[in-house]
């Protein structure tokens, strides 16, 4: 049976997902769809890459990882598709598999043809690559190389001997704050040292803890998560809400 993942920039108020569902239906019997998010914010190829980037790890060899978000990003957009690590990607070819991998073969990435009986729409071209894939059949068959992989680069932090500046990434469901800084990072730069972590106008965090709970109800915490990105919350709160924040803004560290 194929696994099939999706993740969209859709919604759910409209027949989209369902129109896409049932072209994969169509083309494979015996398939079984995982839902990432069709909430990913409109053209947004960062937060895609960011889901996408915390979930491939649990899925199996083989599984099929269709994409589509800002997927007419120029005229006569293209969909790819490629192989990384036992599973398959297919998507728009508009920078978002660089913002998830940094070292796909552009001589390895395939532009997928549209099925000649239907309509060249993001759709129908997906729900073809992905029977396609499903079937076995080689991929440098799918269609040719395309003429430009495109990328992008992902915002990183910046680093100095006595100071990190960092950017919100990502607010969750729960309006955990989510901070593009790793927990690898923040350990070699600190050594040891006392720190002081600045949002907004609020009085610094200087202590990191394992877990909301680890401060009283109302108290913000900051932690690194299970991706070991940092995190900003508040137990039993919105952080988000609370302190004003918002994707891209920046944050501080201060090492004493």
């Amino acid at each position: 049976m194929a696994l099939v993942s999706l993740t969209t920039d859709f919604g759910l108020k409209d027949y989209n997902v369902a129109k896409l569902k049932s072209a994969i239906f169509h083309h494979i019997k015996q398939v079984q769809i995982v839902d990432i998010s069709h909430h990913i914010d409109k053209f947004d190829i960062v937060q895609a890459a960011f889901y996408l980037q915390n979930v491939i790890p649990s899925f199996p060899e083989n599984t099929i990882h269709a994409v589509a978000v800002y997927s007419h990003y120029k005229k006569n957009s293209e969909i790819i598709t490629f192989n990384k690590n036992g599973q398959y990607f297919v998507g728009p070819n508009n920078g978002i598999f660089s913002l998830i991998f940094d070292d796909l073969d552009p001589k390895k990435i395939y532009k997928v043809d549209a099925p000649h009986d239907k309509a060249n729409s993001t759709i129908s071209v997906l729900a073809h690559a992905i029977a396609y894939i499903s079937h076995g059949l080689p991929l440098a068959e799918i269609g040719p190389i395309p003429e430009q992989f495109y990328q992008k680069m992902l915002l990183k932090p910046v680093l100095t001997q006595h100071q990190i500046r960092a950017a919100i990434i990502h607010i969750d469901n729960f309006e955990n704050v989510i901070i593009n800084l790793k927990r690898s990072e923040f350990e070699s730069l600190r050594g040891g040292r006392s720190f002081e972590l600045y949002y907004k106008q609020n009085e610094p965090i200087t202590i990191l803890h394992n877990h909301y709970g680890d401060v009283p109800i109302g108290d913000p915490v900051a932690f690194f998560n299970s991706s070991d990105y940092l995190v900003i919350a508040v137990n039993l709160d919105k952080a988000a809400s609370l302190y004003n924040l918002h994707k891209n803004e920046m944050i501080q560290i201060y090492f004493n």
